[in-house]
């Protein structure tokens, strides 16, 4: 019936792909968001919260609520921008640095996993299509 509406089989994938993704980062006490945020602030430290927004394609409150969420379970802390006082660059702390390279392990298997269960050629047209039509919307 619905086999033809981007609504309800993207919503469809991003459910699925939540649970693994879920899965994935549940070690680590993290959400997938909040551990794509984690991952942003680790391969760029010093970021702002409105460019996490933009890597990401979060709304910039949202970013500002997961980065509260990492800095609560100790993992980034904010620190004055040296160039601008106005604005408040995100770091990882210790902890934080210490998830670096087991999470982006983790990633890394989890997509592994994913290429398996459907293909690999299915799997990076998906998402090479599927970051067009989110690039054609915005």
């Amino acid at each position: 019936m619905f086999d033809h509406c981007l609504y309800f089989n993207s919503s469809a994938l991003a459910r699925l792909a939540e649970r693994e993704w879920s899965a994935a980062y549940a070690p680590f006490g993290l959400t997938p968001a909040q551990g794509f945020v984690l991952r942003v602030v680790l391969a760029s430290p010093g970021c702002l919260s409105s460019q996490i927004a933009d890597v990401l394609g979060i709304a910039r409150p949202t970013a500002t609520r997961l980065i509260d969420n990492l800095c609560q379970k100790q993992l980034v802390e904010r620190r004055q921008a040296e160039s601008d006082g106005r604005e408040w660059g995100v770091y990882p702390t210790r902890a934080g640095k210490a998830l670096d390279r087991p999470i982006n392990d983790a990633s890394a298997q989890i997509a592994k996993t994913l290429r398996e269960k459907v293909g690999t050629d299915l799997f990076q047209s998906a998402v090479s299509s599927m970051h067009g039509i989110r690039k054609a919307l915005s």
